[in-house]
């Protein structure tokens, strides 16, 4: 199974049949002891991309409970037709889809009108506060879940029991609003084609490890190994450092690349290339990325460096940090621009004032904005790799600041560290032009 080969070529991933059954016995253990195994009379939906080690491994479970699978007619405004049609009990799905169901909820309740929003604003903290003191979903407001959120249910098709989640991080209050609402468990898992699907997962009615990507499943071991550089420690009060793990889920090698395979297992270990922190209760949280590769909401993988290098070609900058915040779809960047190109563009268009005023002006900003855009177009970039908003920054990144190495090579954490601020400005900003 290829990964998706956002580095350069694809990488042929070479899973064992034992491995994929490990990984199949691996659900249905976790399910028999914290839930309710598949059966017969369970159908799952099939709408994520059968080349995708997530999907394959759900259906393979499914085969093998023999539970029905229902595929979707592929076009993805007809997804909630489709679930109706189906019915189906088991939902895999990626947060971006999870987003969408989220704001189509949202948006109605607020539509009903004054008296039925406070009443559902009342059943939904009611309901919230059972699953936080630990009852199970079904014993949580089972008068409230019939009275007020029925409808919810009903229109993921009214038998979903378990969904999960995978893919890309949930945003926690997607997470929090479909535990509440949806009469299902919701279990955030972490995994990766090399691990053939979940590594992770979190324990469906173990409401506190909400927000983690939960315990390691059966098969799997998982330890965190310190990374220096980047300031994370596997051993201090709160350890912080890249997964490793070690299993019979995992993969055998990269197909004809034996360098590569050494790159990533040593001692017998495979090195994720994720950050993870573990939390007091023994969940685990992906909190960064060790290579500067990270993805979008969508599930799209941004190899950061390479965007980087091909916006670096735009003649009116001299430096560029690219960033994406893997709870959002598109991308933003702190931009140095070029002094005498922005000046020109100034006099040009008799634009007055100091670099630094320029800097700020939003006409300025936007014509360097769409010259980026352009670049990347003309270098091939893909559309999700479209910048939606930039900051122009007078002052060049330097190592003053800890902003660069000696080599000139930006330090991303410290970079988002100290542009947060504007950060979550771009984003707040590029959310109101799109709205």
């Amino acid at each position: 199974m290829y990964t998706s080969g956002t580095t350069g070529e694809p990488k042929g991933v070479i899973l064992r049949n034992e491995a994929m059954m490990a990984e199949v016995l691996s659900i249905d253990q976790i399910l028999f002891l914290t839930d309710r195994v598949a059966a017969e009379e369970d159908s799952y939906f099939s709408f994520l991309p059968l080349a995708h080690v997530y999907d394959q491994i759900m259906e393979s479970y499914c085969i093998y409970k023999g539970s029905s699978i229902g595929f979707w007619r592929g076009d993805v405004r007809f997804l909630m037709e489709d679930i109706q049609a189906l019915k189906p009990s088991i939902f895999c799905a990626v947060p971006r889809v999870y987003d969408r169901i989220y704001s189509g909820i949202t948006s109605k309740v607020s539509s009903g009108g004054a008296l039925r929003n406070t009443l559902f604003q009342y059943a939904y903290n009611y309901k919230l506060g059972y699953l936080e003191k630990g009852l199970p979903q079904e014993k949580a407001a089972p008068l409230l879940d019939r009275l007020v959120f029925d409808k919810i249910k009903q229109g993921l098709g009214g038998r979903v029991r378990i969904m999960l989640s995978g893919a890309a991080p949930l945003p926690r209050h997607v997470e929090e609003f479909l535990r509440v609402t949806s009469g299902s468990t919701l279990s955030q898992g972490y995994g990766l084609t090399e691990s053939c699907g979940g590594s992770f997962t979190c324990i469906g009615n173990v409401f506190s490890m909400m927000g983690t990507v939960g315990v390691p499943m059966t098969t799997i071991e998982a330890r965190l190994e310190s990374v220096p550089e980047m300031g994370y420690d596997a051993l201090s009060l709160k350890p912080r450092g890249e997964i490793c793990l070690r299993g019979k889920t995992l993969f055998s090698g990269y197909h004809k690349r034996q360098d590569l395979t050494e790159d990533v297992y040593v001692d017998g270990w495979f090195h994720t290339g994720d950050i993870g922190e573990w939390q007091h209760n023994g969940a685990l949280k992906i909190i960064d990325r060790k290579k500067n590769i990270f993805k979008l909401s969508q599930g799209e993988y941004i190899a950061v460096e390479n965007v980087e290098n091909m916006y670096s070609r735009c003649p009116l900058i001299t430096s560029i940090w690219v960033y994406g915040n893997s709870f959002e779809s598109f991308l933003v960047a702190v931009v140095v621009p070029e002094r005498k190109a922005l000046e020109d563009w100034a006099a040009k268009h008799h634009v007055t004032g100091d670099f630094k005023s320029l800097c700020e002006n939003l006409k300025a900003r936007k014509y360097i904005l769409d010259e980026l855009n352009g670049t990347g177009q003309e270098n091939q970039l893909r559309g999700f790799e479209m910048l939606k908003a930039i900051h122009l920054e007078p002052k060049p990144f330097d190592i003053e600041r800890d902003l660069m190495t000696p080599t000139f090579k930006l330090k991303r954490p410290q970079l988002l560290k100290y542009y947060k601020d504007v950060i979550d400005q771009l984003y707040k900003e590029a959310k109101g032009t799109r709205a």
